[in-house]
């Protein structure tokens, strides 16, 4: 198999070099179809119209129809926590055969927004191919990972025909980037439909373009609204300005007590886990993550550990009148985003309860605070002594030509905690699309075309396997 970059799918037998060529004919149309995934804007967040993602979840739903594959195909709702309805994921699902395993492939139709438009190249919601990089709101994250299940379905389908016997189960959630908070409720309402003897979740990343990874840690996260106060009212800030401390100044010198002089984070109470990390750069960290020349990086400990082993602290957002808007006034109240990733191992409920005692403890001047809007999940760490590693790895390595890594991730995806509590037995692969340059969540995301097929390739061919293996031994 050959994609845009040219790698060869090395070490395989003439039956999956049919599926690595049914792969490579169809990558136009999985391409395409990923494009009309990625022109419908379905941000998931309660601020957007919803209407776009159930759009989006029939698109999905179509194509999933279109396979060929499944027996059923809906289109469903869970309550919240709260009792309203969550965004539409699909459940499309096959029964096993002849003691096949059953498969879970997992990923998400929803989409980060899309902030200002001005920042990107070309307009966010218009898929346009740059070199070899398809560009757009979820071209990466994570319609990519939707198009590759369903891509490497209609590859096994062809190449095993009536010896299609392995069980799968194809669930696209409509929520992921809104917290998926009606997730655990839709694993117990779905329990026997969703049930696996192992789970593909598609949603991460992989070493580089050229070389594929299986995550095998992801940091938790604890999210929140901060609210600083210092005033009853707004004050002129030349007549009381020099006295009174306003609720930006407080909130300023509070969050930067969150981490000490380095750069580390100074939270008592948020842990760190001692994990072997491969090696990797300085150089490749400003690469990667766009620092800017004379910017230092921060921490101490490899640069891994402190991306995957070790808690950040970081204000995504702050409620403050801007630039343009502002007077010459002390500002009462201000309210800030913090997101905290925290380490494999923490329970996420110590880690915020650590996050609250520090902030009451470190309030300056006195300040009043509220925290609020609290989300929570909890970090993972994959047992890899299972059958189903072994197999994935084999794939990445025969799809890509290149040995696969096992690689932490500094994200997080709670939702599996749930997935694990529901499915104790299954086994946990998770897999992705992504390279360190896609940008998700960022303006001018972008999706590698030769990642994407390989990504592909590798599922299909794992797939294929799979499906001549006798139960889940």
């Amino acid at each position: 198999m050959t994609d845009p970059s040219g790698s060869p799918f090395s070490q395989v037998d003439d039956r999956e070099q049919r599926l690595a060529e049914e792969v490579r004919l169809a990558l136009p149309a999985s391409i395409a179809e990923l494009s009309g995934l990625v022109r419908i804007p379905s941000v998931s967040w309660s601020a957007f119209d919803p209407a776009h993602v159930a759009a989006s979840a029939e698109a999905v739903a179509g194509l999933a129809r279109e396979t060929g594959v499944f027996e059923t195909v809906e289109i469903l709702r869970a309550e919240t926590g709260t009792g309203e309805k969550g965004q539409p994921a699909v459940l499309a699902t096959r029964a096993a055969r002849n003691d096949r395993p059953t498969v879970l492939l997992y990923a998400h139709h929803d989409v980060q927004p899309q902030g200002d438009d001005a920042d990107w190249e070309s307009p966010p919601f218009e898929p346009t191919v740059r070199g070899d990089r398809l560009y757009g709101r979820g071209a990466a994250d994570d319609k990519a990972g939707v198009v590759s299940h369903l891509a490497s379905v209609r590859a096994l389908r062809s190449v095993a025909g009536d010896d299609f016997d392995l069980g799968l189960v194809l669930f696209i959630e409509g929520e992921e980037e809104f917290g998926s908070r009606s997730f655990a409720n839709f694993l117990e309402t779905h329990r026997e439909k969703l049930a696996a003897d192992v789970i593909v979740v598609a949603d991460s990343d992989n070493w580089d373009a050229e070389t594929p990874s299986l995550t095998i840690s992801l940091r938790g996260n604890v999210t929140f609204r901060l609210t600083v106060s210092t005033l009853a009212h707004a004050s002129h800030s030349g007549m009381f300005g020099g006295a009174v401390p306003d609720a930006m100044l407080a909130a300023f010198r509070l969050a930067a007590s969150f981490h000490d002089e380095n750069g580390s984070v100074a939270v008592a109470g948020l842990t760190s886990r001692e994990m072997p990390t491969p090696e990797y750069t300085d150089e490749t960290l400003r690469s990667e993550a766009g620092l800017l020349e004379g910017v230092s990086p921060i921490g101490t400990g490899s640069v891994l550990s402190r991306l995957w082993a070790q808690p950040s602290v970081t204000v995504t957002g702050i409620d403050a009148p801007s630039v343009a808007n502002a007077s010459n006034t002390l500002i009462p109240s201000v309210s800030l985003r913090v997101s905290a990733r925290i380490a494999p191992g923490q329970d996420p409920q110590e880690a915020f309860e650590a996050l609250e005692a520090h902030i009451r403890s470190h309030a300056p001047f006195g300040a009043v605070v509220e925290l609020d809007d609290v989300d929570t999940g909890s970090p993972f760490l994959v047992d890899t002594s299972g059958w189903a590693v072994t197999a994935a790895k084999d794939a990445m390595r025969d799809a890509w030509g290149a040995e696969p890594v096992e690689a932490g991730i500094g994200g997080s995806i709670p939702f599996i905690a749930d997935l694990v509590r529901v499915f104790p037995e299954a086994q946990i692969l998770v897999t992705g699309v992504e390279d360190p340059h896609t940008r998700a969540h960022s303006p001018n995301e972008s999706l590698h075309l030769g990642v994407f097929h390989r990504a592909i390739g590798t599922e299909a061919l794992m797939l294929l396997r799979m499906n001549d293996r006798a139960g889940n031994s």
